[in-house]
């Protein structure tokens, strides 16, 4: 028998070494080296896991070996963290390859910058005639293909802005690159005394920084989108009359029936059809209580379900679905433009032509100076590096992306970049009550019978009224009765026919009745008054007392309530206003002067949502008045609402800033570069430290409490 290598001998078994693909976990609530030590110690005692690494910045686990998801995800939470499975495959789909490129670029010419300016030393220590010229031709070896390389951003987006007869910031980045690298060529095979590819490769390196700190500034808003897309789940369990059947997601339509097992993600948004639940929308929301759900709430895609399996049917599926939505509008809000962003690309417009223009006259007043050739090109160079308006290219899109991804991370969803410039304008604020600063609680009178619960029931689930929505909280038990003809009244209340019987769900004055409140009433009988006690909503008297604006109330709700309110909050509140009303007041202090913030969340403000100067909504609102809305707050909690007037002010702010930056940095270069004291080289940092301390001054908004 032959004896086996000992290296192959303590080898383990292939089907030991190849693992199963890595298990990736989002855990949003690590904070430092400790939690990952302590993660990474306590999985590594399960059997079956081979290697176990936390990434600290994304937050997020990867797991290696033969482990079940449920298994980790259990013992993690054994260990004190949240943790939260993500589908690799959107994550990969989704990988941020132009970064990647920027970054292998940037190696590149920083290698070659270190090795070129190591030859240029020599050069600058008295190398002579051969030697020199030996030099010189080993730096344009090595430089040549490298700025041919890393320079491609540059080169490809002026060569598209020049097809179509237009110049962009590019193009000057681009031609000072090709003058550079070429006069210095030409210096070579001339002998010439000086060669400049330490500044061409320089020039490259330092621009690909500053491009590439722009890159990921745009990203960080881009990276919330893919965490939020990998938690799409890709199959689910739907219900047939043969039990059940897994099926990609993709297969499913809106009126699918799906169960959700314990502890599984909600694939599609949907109605629950089975009993109560249990929810946790912390990832969609950041609130970490658990949300009770009933039959006939509404849950959406991504949710995780923590108690008994449950079924639901599907309202929403693919990109329909709430959780797509918010992923694509969070990608997409940072390339909304507002008027700084406009006047930045009418400045960026003008000043491109300029440059060469400036360029041009450099070279032919040097040429008439001293007639050097070689000396007004490399003025000329000069002038159209240290010119380049990278800096004034990034002076807004820098502040606006942070703006949006810090308030994505606070619980505030940005549709509109122009928001937060509007938002910053805001001199008045208008509240709704009922559903927005309140949250309603329904108390059903024993009077009513069966019958009637069932009314009540059937108009409730016609309305996204927050009273509604807690009636039905106490119906839960209730067979809902077959109704006809169901139409909303906004400001008023529901109604339809029970049978040939007319029946209404909403305000006293409304049925007629000597009450104020909300009341169900069957036919020509008495209305039978419901209670609807309310609470504040959390953090609502907090946020109220830090926003440093005039605020009021406008609510359809009986002045009872009203004052109560008012008295509770010491605020004017105006009672008992319709939608008409409520616009009516908009446009009064509209007239007046003030800019005003509206904030609402029913059917009756989406009026005055969609007409005020900027307008917020709570996730829970009815849709019209979501999608009227400028900002969405994901969380339940409104304590955080005076960091949206923050941030939105610090926007403003942080981008006149990076004008006066930018502006500042030309007044002083572009006289130095005209009187020839700039060379390529020293343009090129001039420019580059514009550009980064330009995106350093954005990231200051990470620092707005």
């Amino acid at each position: 028998m032959t004896a086996a290598c000992p290296a192959c001998a303590a080898m383990p078994p292939v089907e030991d070494v190849v693992s199963a693909p890595a298990l990736q976990f989002s855990l949003p609530t690590i904070h430092c080296a400790a939690c990952i030590s302590k993660i990474e110690r306590g999985l590594a005692r399960m059997p079956g896991i081979g290697h176990v690494r936390v990434n600290l910045s994304l937050k997020r686990l990867s797991v290696e070996g033969h482990v079940d998801a449920t298994r980790v995800q259990a013992a993690l939470t054994d260990l004190g963290f949240e943790a939260y499975p993500l589908d690799m495959a959107a994550l990969t789909n989704t990988r941020d390859d132009e970064g990647r490129k920027l970054l292998t670029r940037m190696a590149v010419a920083g290698f070659a910058m270190m090795n070129v300016m190591l030859l240029s030393v020599a050069v600058w220590s008295g190398a002579e005639d051969a030697t020199r010229d030996l030099f010189h031709l080993i730096s344009a070896l090595i430089t040549l293909p490298v700025v041919a390389y890393a320079g491609q951003p540059f080169y490809k987006n002026a060569w598209s802005a020049l097809q179509v007869g237009r110049l962009n910031m590019d193009v000057p980045i681009s031609l000072a690159i090709a003058l550079a690298a070429g006069m210095s060529l030409f210096e070579t095979l001339n002998s010439g005394e000086h060669a400049y590819f330490d500044a061409a490769v320089a020039l490259t390196f330092f621009l690909l920084i500053g491009r590439y700190m722009d890159h990921q500034t745009r990203s960080a808003a881009r990276s919330a989108a893919k965490e939020l897309t990998a938690l799409e789940v890709h199959t689910a369990e739907k219900v047939t009359d043969n039990g059940t059947e897994t099926t990609p997601v993709s297969n499913l339509a809106v009126g699918d029936r799906v169960l959700v097992p314990s502890g599984a993600r909600v694939p599609v948004d949907g109605t629950l059809t089975s009993g109560k639940g249990l929810m946790d929308r912390s990832f969609l929301t950041g609130e970490s209580a658990a949300v009770p759900v009933a039959a006939g709430d509404l849950l959406q895609a991504g949710e995780i379900n923590l108690a008994a399996p449950f079924t639901l049917e599907a309202t929403a599926v693919g990109e329909d679905t709430t959780l797509r939505r918010i992923a694509a509008l969070v990608e997409t809000a940072e390339n909304s433009r507002n008027s700084y962003t406009r006047m930045a690309d009418k400045a960026a417009q003008f000043y491109a032509p300029a440059v060469h223009l400036l360029a041009l006259f450099a070279f032919v007043m040097w040429m008439f100076i001293d007639g050097d050739l070689r000396h007004a090109i490399n003025v000329a160079i000069a002038v159209l590096i240290i010119t380049c308006p990278c800096a004034l290219g990034l002076a807004v899109p820098a502040v606006s992306t942070a703006a949006i991804s810090r308030l994505f991370s606070e619980g505030f969803l940005v549709k509109h970049a122009s928001a937060l410039e509007r938002l910053a304008e805001v001199t008045h604020v208008v509240l709704d009550k009922t559903g927005t600063l309140t949250r309603p609680a329904a108390m059903v009178p024993e009077a009513m019978t069966a019958g009637e619960r069932g009314v009540a029931k059937a108009l409730a689930q016609a309305s996204h009224h927050p009273l509604s929505r807690a009636l039905l909280e106490q119906l839960t038990d209730t067979t809902v009765a077959p109704l006809s003809d169901i139409r909303e009244v906004a400001g008023q209340g529901v109604e339809g026919m029970w049978g040939d019987t007319p029946v209404r769900l909403g305000r006293g004055h409304w049925l007629e009745a000597s009450f104020d409140g909300l009341g169900l009433r069957i036919g020509t009988d008495t209305a039978h008054q419901i209670e609807a006690p309310e609470t504040l909503r959390d953090g609502v008297a907090d946020a109220l007392a830090q926003i440093d604006l005039p605020c009021e109330v406008l609510t359809g709700d009986s002045e009872g309530p009203a004052q109560a309110l008012a008295k509770q909050l010491a605020l004017p509140v105006t009672a008992q206003a319709r939608p008409e009303d409520k616009l009516a007041r908009l446009d009064a202090l509209a007239a007046q002067g003030e800019r005003v913030l509206m904030i609402g969340d029913g059917l009756n403000d989406t009026a005055a949502l969609a007409s005020a100067h900027a307008s917020i909504a709570p996730a829970v609102a009815l849709e019209a008045s979501r999608n009227a809305a400028d900002v969405v707050i994901l969380k339940e909690d409104f304590a955080a609402l005076p960091l949206v007037l923050k941030v939105a002010r610090a926007t403003r702010d942080l981008s006149k800033q990076n004008f006066n930056i930018a502006t500042i940095y030309n007044l002083f270069s572009i006289p130095l570069a005209l009187a020839g004291f700039a060379t390529p080289l020293a343009a090129a940092l001039a420019m580059s430290i514009s550009s980064i301390t330009v995106l350093l001054n954005s990231q200051r908004m990470r620092r707005v409490k």
